[in-house]
């Protein structure tokens, strides 16, 4: 009996290569359908998770070839950004004269609780994060990227001489050969996608500021007009829905461009960067004793807030105490310094070391043999 096969794009592989279509698919079609509140509140918590997820990967990535699929997060978490701005706008503009829970919980939520139901504070509050995301963040992270793109290709002549040097030499395969040619043109090639890649996030941040003021404007009419509201409660009601749906959006693109900006930043370690931060920079007790005493000292002057100085100053006595404790209790491993072989004794070259070698052959017939045979007489 023939045992059912099934379709390419139901196995693991297959439909691991019918997401990225899907989900581009299913980005476009948000910018064009309607979608009701509760659909929306599961994207933009999705979006949330998903920035986190590329957060943490950026941080305990080695190298930056183990996450060379970046860039293209960096392109889908940007499309599916503009995909709910598109989405909520829709929402914000037909439904917001009905409250501010019209565009959905996560939109009231952070359009509520984190600016305190103030529109002026959240106005504040998105522009100042849409500038740091936009002057700070990715123009940093994409001039990094830039220089290592530059840097990579000019590097690139002298990194494929010495692979092939070695493998000339026989120090390594003709497999690790290539290996190593591959990885040399994937680090120019990410570094070059990251380049163009941070341009989507700062064309995020700039389109993220113009829906925000076409959301405040477009409400604004769409309430005075088509429902009647008066201007101050046009005003508040839209503006929280605008600000509210901008700090959505505005929030996941910030942490993914600080992932960006980690990842291209970093110098090709065996430790993620957790580990070089914690083993570079708070390995030294000296520097930790020096900052307690600069702190403590500026706790002691009149006037400066004398706990918090204090406390961060006894904080840091106490870490490097540990730390010099801790390093006096670590056994000291010595290098085992190896012996140099003894001499090899000269000895003097005499007679008796020449081979005799000789310089002229003669095959003779067997009846021949006593003419050149000494034994037999021969001459």
């Amino acid at each position: 009996m023939n045992s059912l096969k099934l379709p390419a794009w139901m196995t693991g592989q297959g439909s691991r290569a019918v997401a990225a279509p899907l989900i581009i698919i299913m980005m476009l079609s948000m910018m064009v359908l309607p979608l009701p509140a509760i659909v929306l509140d599961i994207f933009f918590s999705f979006n949330i998770a998903l920035s986190i997820i590329v957060l943490l990967t950026a941080l305990y990535t080695v190298k930056p070839l183990d996450f060379m699929v970046f860039p293209t997060v960096l392109l889908v978490s940007t499309m599916l950004r503009l995909s709910l701005n598109v989405a909520s706008t829709r929402v914000v503009l037909t439904e917001g004269h009905n409250g501010p829970d019209a565009a959905g919980k996560v939109i009231e939520a952070f359009g509520h609780f984190l600016i305190g139901g103030n529109y002026t504070v959240g106005i504040v509050v998105f522009v100042i994060l849409t500038i740091i995301n936009f002057t700070v963040v990715t123009k940093g992270a994409g001039r990094i990227a830039e220089v290592g793109a530059r840097f990579a290709l000019d590097a690139m002549p002298g990194k494929q001489m010495a692979i092939d040097a070695d493998l000339n030499a026989g120090l390594i395969g003709e497999q690790d050969a290539r290996l190593r040619r591959t990885q040399v043109a994937q680090e120019a090639e990410f570094y070059g996608a990251m380049d163009g890649a941070s341009k989507y996030v700062r064309g995020d941040a700039i389109a993220g500021i113009i829906v925000t003021v076409i959301n405040v404007v477009g409400g604004l009419v769409v309430g005075m007009v088509q429902h009647d509201m008066g201007f101050s409660a046009a005003l508040e009601n839209y503006t929280l829905l605008a600000i509210g749906d901008g700090l959505v959006a505005q929030i996941p693109s910030l942490i993914i461009s600080t992932a960006a900006g980690i990842v291209v930043s970093r110098v090709a370690s065996e430790q993620d960067i957790g580990g070089q931060l914690v083993g570079q920079l708070f390995a030294r007790p000296q520097v930790l004793y020096i900052t307690a005493a600069i702190i403590g000292g500026m706790g002691l002057i009149p006037g400066m807030p004398h706990v918090s100085f204090l406390f961060l100053a006894s904080l840091m006595a106490g870490a490097a105490y540990l730390i010099s404790q801790r390093n006096l209790k670590a056994p000291e491993v010595e290098p085992e310094v190896s012996a140099p072989p003894p001499a090899p004794e000269v000895e003097e070259a005499t007679w008796q070391d020449i081979v005799q070698v000789d310089t002229l052959g003669l095959e003779v017939g067997y009846r021949l043999i006593p003419l050149v045979d000494k034994s037999q007489s021969g001459e």
